[in-house]
């Protein structure tokens, strides 16, 4: 699978886990120079609470695009280290 957004590969594995339709990609195929920090948050009931990444690509920003559970809660501690994208990003297989 590869996550793609403003004609750039932001992730990249054979390795995602799809949670609620979305493809957790592993923290380590992402590429880092893409990411930015956000200080947003949010929380899910059952999942925890989530972070974000604003993407920066070509000098445009995709503001809180990526989100990742630093902690998950146990009932979704299979996306532990991993980071999956919305707002536009599109999500195709290889």
């Amino acid at each position: 699978m590869k996550a793609t957004w403003n004609g750039e590969v932001i992730a990249q594995s054979a390795d995602t886990v799809v949670v609620e339709g979305n493809h957790y990609f592993p923290a380590d195929s992402v590429n880092p120079a893409y990411l930015i920090p956000s200080d947003t948050h949010s929380t899910c009931p059952w999942k925890g609470e989530a972070s974000y990444h604003t993407l920066r690509v070509g000098g445009q920003d995709n503001r809180d695009a990526a989100w990742y559970y630093p902690t998950p809660k146990d009932a979704a501690r299979q996306i532990t280290g991993r980071i999956a994208f919305w707002k536009g990003v599109t999500i195709s297989e290889d």
